[in-house]
Formats: C-alpha cells, structure tokens, sequence
C-alpha cells in the first residue's frame, strides 16, 4: 500500500502514560502506521525543558513509554521509534535553525507565555523553554515529515515550524516541505476528579494498572454531588463514571442513563461495570506489557534500530542543509 507521507510525533518521558494517553494519542497513531511512513520520537531533551533538574526517572521512563507504547498498537515493524538524543544531527539543525528566528517570534508563541505563568519561571526563564519551538522544528523538519497530528494547543509550534522552513528555503535552497498540522478527535476523558487526567494530579488510570488497581480508582470517580442516597434519582450529565461510559459503553448507555435518573441503578454498581469494562479494554495492554517487560533486551534491540533508522535520514537531511549554507569546506 502506497504511504500518504511521513508523519512525526512523540512525547516527552515525564512519567507514566494513562488512559487519556491512549484514548486521545496512541490508538490514532496505531490507526495512522498504516496510511502513513510513522517515525516516533521520545522526546527527552524536551523533557529537559521544565525538569532539567529532575533527570533521576528519565532512563526508566523512558522504557516505561516505549513499552506503553509497543502494548498500544505501535508496531516497530511499521514506524520508526526512537530516543531524541540518540539523533545529536536534531540538535546540530536545532542550532543552525535558530540563527533564522528573532527571540521576539519565539516570546510571541501563545504556548510559552502560558508555561512562563504556569511554572512561575517569569524572573529566570530557561532558554531552552524559550526554544523549545526551535528544537521541535528541528524534530520535525529533520525527517522533512509533511504531516504532523497534533492538539490544537500546539497549533503555534506548528506555525513556527512552517515559517522556519519557508524562511529557509528562501534563504538558501529549497529543502525543506511545510509541515501540515493533522487534527484529529479528540475524546473528553477526565481524571478521577473531574478535572483534566494527569498523574500531577494523582487523578489518573495509568495503562500499568491492573484490576484491583483499576477498580479502586474508580471507586473514587465523582459521581452527581446531588444524589446523596441510593434511591435519590441522579443526573448522569455531571456524573464523571457517565462520561466513561459514553465512551467504553456505547451499547448500554440510555439504558444506564435511564436507570441513573430513576434510581433504578446505584452509582457502585454503575462504578463496578465500568470498573469491569476499563479492565477488559486495557487486557491485551496488559498482556503486552508483561511480555515486553520479560524481555528487556528487545526494548534496547527497537530503539537501536530506530536511532539507526532516523540517524540516516538526519544525517541526509542535515549534509542538504549544511551545503544550502555554504557550510561544507571540504
């Protein structure tokens, strides 16, 4: 089957990954490998951009991830995976794309105004958090990936990259594609709480949580605050265990919502069924996991394969770049 294009995406090993993960990234890349040339990137110098101070995890998160990975679907048979720094040409490019953009674009992008504010950084702001659109760029332009699925917060990365790219081409030669944003649905999926699931939180169903874990988590889902006792008819439109359901329960869903507003169904009964279904959906991740965690040289095998993959075509990519430049002397 003839690919569409190449497509690069990944995140950054700050810790577990969780059903939102799953939901809302690794089951479109997974559905992606098969239209498109997929390349993977475990991005840990972007980790280093708000925790280069805590770098004690990254080696096993690292592995954490590609493993979450791998049980989700991504098939490195298929797609390229691979860790950022095993790659040095991303931050050769990095460097020499960063003469090409002014600090005053960069302190214009909406996302790092909102990460300045959000650590509290304003008074010592890490360059590399500054830069972070530049590295991504190179991340990006690196493998000239046309298409590149994204949330629509990082939109203005996105833009970024594109400018860099035509500024590039009219400087020097035209090397590099515009990079297309690809946006895809994604499904609301809250944490235990009902805020937005992240493990900072400590409100999330993490894709290594058995069972037993699984359903004592739910257990602690927030339910509708006005129904008090069992027989007290609720209103599964503000009911975070309603919202699950919607997604992993499309068959039974007006008839739960019937016996919720009625009182006909107890909210631990509705937890349990969910808490039953959450552990069917995730069991062949789990199975997954436990082989892959049984063989850990076969983590090591995929990624050196993947950084050997990904360095010939940086390595390609930059010897284009440097040459545009007038920066081959020999």
């Amino acid at each position: 089957m003839e690919k569409k294009g190449t497509i690069l995406s990944g995140m950054r090993p700050t810790g577990k990954l969780h059903l939102g993960h799953l939901i809302g990234v690794l089951n479109n890349w997974r559905n992606l490998q098969q239209e498109y040339n997929c390349i993977f990137e475990i991005a840990d110098w972007h980790a280093l951009t708000t925790k280069y101070d805590q770098t004690e995890n990254i080696k096993n998160d690292i592995r954490e991830m590609v493993i979450d990975w791998i049980s989700a679907g991504i098939d490195p048979e298929e797609s390229t995976i691979f860790v950022q720094s095993d790659v040095p040409e991303i931050a050769e490019l990095n460097l020499l794309l960063s003469m090409i953009v002014s600090v005053s674009r960069l302190e214009r992008n909406p996302t790092y105004k909102e990460q300045v504010q959000e650590l509290g950084v304003k008074g010592s702001i890490p360059f590399g958090l500054l830069e972070y659109p530049v590295l991504q760029a190179a991340d990006i332009l690196i493998h000239k990936a046309d298409t590149v699925p994204v949330g629509e917060d990082q939109l203005p990365h996105i833009e970024i990259t594109r400018e860099i790219a035509r500024r590039f081409n009219h400087l020097y030669e035209e090397i590099f594609p515009e990079p297309e944003p690809k946006l895809g649905q994604v499904p609301k999926l809250l944490g235990l709480d009902g805020r937005k699931m992240s493990k900072s939180y400590g409100n999330a169903i993490y894709l290594a949580d058995g069972s037993t874990e699984i359903a004592d988590k739910v257990k602690q889902m927030v339910t509708d605050p006005e129904r008090i006792r069992l027989k007290d008819p609720g209103n599964p439109e503000v009911c975070s265990v309603y919202d699950y359901h919607q997604l992993f329960n499309c068959e039974e869903i007006e008839e739960l919502a019937q016996g919720c507003s009625t009182a006909e169904i107890g909210c631990m009964d509705c937890k349990q069924k969910l808490a039953d279904l959450l552990t069917d959906y995730l069991v062949d991740v789990h199975q997954k996991r436990e082989e892959l965690k049984a063989d850990p040289e076969l983590i090591d095998q995929i990624l050196a394969e993947g950084a050997s993959k990904a360095r010939q075509t940086a390595q390609q990519t930059l010897k284009e770049v440097k040459e545009a430049m007038n920066l081959v002397y020999s």
